[in-house]
């Protein structure tokens, strides 16, 4: 299916905002891959994931209370969408299949 496709980061990026449930927002959403993953993530490219996850209607996104440290800028918490957890859903599936197929043979070389 195509419409559910996603790339590597877009599903990093929609498990992560999943698991920061309620408190995704970019400064954590970057925090919680770079700490569970030891991967380095640039504000640039998580904001163009982020607004491209939500262009397809994975991600859905609410303005917080703004605050006198952010300039008087809100903050934009993301959350799943129904279609989000579908795509992740079929993500999930689709690699437990590809994983069940490959022979024992090829798990066991080193």
């Amino acid at each position: 299916m195509k419409k559910y496709r996603i790339g590597e980061f877009e599903e990093i990026v929609l498990l992560t905002v999943g698991i920061l449930h309620g408190n995704a927002y970019g400064v954590t959403i970057k925090d919680e891959i770079e700490n569970r993953l030891s991967r380095e993530v640039s504000v640039g490219a998580l904001q163009i994931t982020l607004r491209r996850l939500e262009k397809k209607g994975f991600l859905s996104s609410t303005h917080g209370e703004s605050s006198q440290s952010r300039g008087g800028r809100p903050k934009l918490y993301f959350t799943i969408t129904a279609y989000g957890k579908k795509a992740i859903e079929y993500t999930r599936q689709t690699r437990n299949e590809l994983w069940d197929s490959l022979p024992q043979l090829i798990l066991k070389l080193e």
